[in-house]
């Protein structure tokens, strides 16, 4: 009994220890967040690309304006996180410091392929941030809506209305969209197999689709979104930019394609998309593409993606009215709902699921 409760008494200890450490993660949780858009901002990451990928401490200084002791301890930080590669000196002196760039610190560069900095940019902005102190409020029975309640509008009404901010969330969701059509472009391909037009629905600037029509170039790309955001769109080889309504109507094609569009709405908002991209496409051949995160429970909750996806959950909960991340049961009411006689769920190894969905 005695051994008993010392090894208790150990486990004990050691969780409380666990404990005083975990908190403070979450006491401090905003800094990586805020240091990472500093970096961003500094355009550190661009800098170092241009010179080569190394500089010392004085060198990146001088270049990017900045008091050396600052930057000093700014990089001391991104380091510690993995985003650049310190290489000691023997001297004493921090300036003669060199800073190389990593796999990570490159993806905050503005203008690399795989960059991920418009991301950041868009959910580290005020107006994003805002609605994160309003869940409390949100949670309560008839809540008010924590984007409105920090913004005075819901949030696709705000973006119409404030151009820069539109423009914050387009780049940033295209780096999102880039990012997961090529994971399914590499994952699963068949999912394109014999498809000869294409409606990407929300498609925003028409990055994914773009992507999408280089990888198979078969296919003729229709990028459809509310006019205020193909207006802005660039072109592209192979690709029409259409604006419109998706719950009004959506262009017909072989297929349409759903990157994380449906997350923003409730089921019965859902059902009335799926409803008119079942009406686009023809009853024999086509299909309907959902890449969506699923959330799983139970004994995969611990996949490689999990914690990602249950904090996008928190996100919709955040910055939607009635969005929000949905298990496979959950997937598979709204497809149903919306006449779709059958569908199958194909799981990657990436935030998104693939769900194709048959009329």
């Amino acid at each position: 009994m005695e051994v008993k409760s010392i090894t208790k008494a150990k486990a004990k200890a050691k969780e409380e220890a666990q404990a005083n450490l975990d908190i403070w993660k979450y006491a401090l949780g905003f800094t990586p967040m805020a240091i990472v858009k500093c970096a961003i901002e500094l355009q550190i990451p661009d800098v170092l690309e241009s010179h080569g990928g190394a500089m010392t401490l004085l060198e990146l200084s001088t270049a990017l304006g900045c008091s050396p002791p600052i930057l000093h301890r700014i990089m001391r930080y991104l380091s510690h996180r993995g985003f650049f590669k310190r290489v000691p000196t023997s001297q004493e002196d921090s300036s003669s410091i060199s800073y190389e760039q990593t796999t990570l610190s490159r993806m905050l560069m503005t203008n690399s392929e795989n960059s991920m900095a418009s991301l950041v940019m868009l959910e580290s902005s005020h107006v994003m941030l805002g609605p994160w102190h309003n869940l409390r409020a949100r949670a309560l029975t008839n809540g008010a809506s924590a984007f409105v309640s920090a913004n005075g509008e819901e949030l696709w009404k705000y973006a119409s209305e404030n151009p820069a901010h539109s423009k914050l969330i387009n780049d940033g969701l295209a780096c999102r969209a880039r990012v997961d059509i090529l994971a399914i472009i590499d994952q699963y391909p068949e999912a394109f197999k014999g498809i000869g037009s294409l409606v990407d629905v929300g498609g925003g600037d028409g990055t994914s689709l773009h992507t999408l029509v280089k990888a198979c170039p078969w296919i003729r790309g229709i990028n459809f979104d509310l006019p205020h955001v193909t207006s802005m769109a660039p072109q592209y080889v192979g690709i029409e930019h259409v604006g419109g309504d998706m719950f009004e109507s959506v262009p017909k094609a072989d297929a349409a394609l759903l990157m994380s569009v449906l997350h923003d709405w409730n089921d019965e908002e859902c059902i009335d998309i799926l409803r008119n991209c079942l009406e686009a496409i023809p009853k024999d051949t086509g299909k309907v593409i959902i890449a969506e995160a699923v959330i799983e429970e139970g004994e995969n909750e611990n996949e490689l993606y999990s914690d990602v996806r249950l904090a996008l959950d928190m996100v919709m909960l955040a910055h939607t009215e009635t969005g929000k991340e949905r298990t496979s049961k959950e997937w598979g009411y709204v497809v149903k709902a919306a006449g779709f006689s059958r569908y199958k769920v194909k799981l990657i190894e990436a935030i998104p699921a693939v769900i194709e969905a048959y009329p």
